[in-house]
């Protein structure tokens, strides 16, 4: 690590481990090779496994906007529902009508979570035949709620479901087939502990049936080209080779802790930071049910300084969290508990809050 290396604790690109680059420095093969098809193959089931799903799970080198994009141009045909209440769901209804696509939103305020009730009465209409979820909305620290909403879609049999899992993924338990998800996302650099440029997705049987009858899908996110590609273990464009790397890396250490022991760790530091927020005079900008387990957003309402916050906090302590996102920046402040964090590693970033925190 470089010496004068800043430990990251805002809510992506997360820190990364020194065994995680060393894993990454593996030589370099071709991607048409059977040695890369030889390392997908070893990868798949265990990215099956922790998507729970029985379907191919693909790697695209893009951030996780290229396979949200992608959603809208391979699946909407009638009209897409955009769940809005933060600044990446928001985000995403722009995405659809730049893609040309008809496009309404479910839009709720920053830090409320989405209503299943209003997503069924939206879906009663029959106008829509696609749903776009943010699980983790990674600007609020709001998580809705997917299994209800999920439910709701399932109500409606032509309707399609896209779920951003990015700053949720292998934290909390998502299955994709139990859920009936046609598509479930996640990037590279959040939870999973890697550097940016990667994302994963699956995509289910009735969503590659309907990407096939529309003919405007471009090529580089083309879901039909990354099915026939997986067949032959192999990715339509070059792959991001050291990044996956990185991913057989991670993928081992997941499964050595094992996913519910991962999932009580997040979940054990996030009610550590919540503790320090509590404690400290703060309020949770998410409501309490609704709460992200891989990030914490809060509300300032102290009305401290930030920036010089952080700068102290970088200066004296070489860790960094985040000053708030968008509309909210500077109101609100964001602390990440997510990857490869420790009990002990979480208590060190609380006492340098406390130890730089303004009185």
């Amino acid at each position: 690590m470089h010496g004068d290396h800043v430990k990251l604790y805002i809510p992506g690109p997360i820190e990364v481990s020194g065994d995680t680059f060393q894993a990454m420095s593996a030589p370099m093969i071709g991607h048409r090779s059977k040695d890369f098809a030889a390392l997908y193959e070893k990868i798949h089931p265990q990215l099956q496994s922790l998507f729970g799903t029985t379907r191919p799970v693909y790697l695209s080198t893009s951030s996780a906007w290229g396979v949200m994009e992608a959603a809208i141009r391979n699946l909407v045909q009638k009209k897409v529902l955009n769940c809005c209440g933060g600044a990446f769901s928001d985000k995403w209804l722009d995405v659809s009508l730049r893609c040309g696509k008809q496009a309404e939103a479910i839009q709720v305020e920053w830090g409320s979570p989405i209503d299943p009730v209003a997503v069924e009465q939206m879906l009663a209409t029959g106008e829509f035949d696609v749903v776009t979820l943010v699980h983790n909305e990674t600007s609020t620290g709001v998580q809705n709620p997917l299994t209800e909403i999920a439910s709701v879609v399932e109500k409606f049999p032509d309707v399609l479901l896209v779920v951003d899992t990015v700053s949720s993924f292998s934290a909390v338990p998502i299955a994709a087939d139990d859920l009936g998800i046609d598509v479930l996302l996640t990037g590279s650099q959040k939870a999973l502990a890697l550097p940016p440029g990667l994302s994963l997705f699956t995509v289910s049987e009735q969503a590659m049936e309907r990407a096939s009858g529309i003919h405007d899908r471009g090529y580089y996110f083309d879901f039909l080209e990354f099915e026939k590609n997986a067949q032959k273990m192999m990715t339509p464009s070059t792959p991001c080779i050291s990044l996956i790397y990185g991913l057989a890396w991670k993928l081992e250490q997941i499964l050595d802790e094992g996913p519910e022991k991962r999932y009580a760790r997040h979940e054990r530091l996030n009610a550590m930071v919540h503790d320090w927020v509590d404690s400290h005079g703060f309020k949770h900008f998410a409501p309490e049910g609704y709460r992200s387990k891989t990030l914490t957003c809060v509300d300032n309402n102290r009305g401290i300084d930030l920036p010089a916050w952080i700068q102290a906090m970088r200066e004296k302590h070489s860790l960094v969290i985040n000053g708030g996102y968008g509309k909210i920046k500077g109101k609100t402040f964001r602390i990440s508990n997510m990857g490869d964090e420790t009990d002990e590693t979480i208590s060190s970033m609380l006492d340098a809050l406390s130890d730089t925190l303004p009185s």
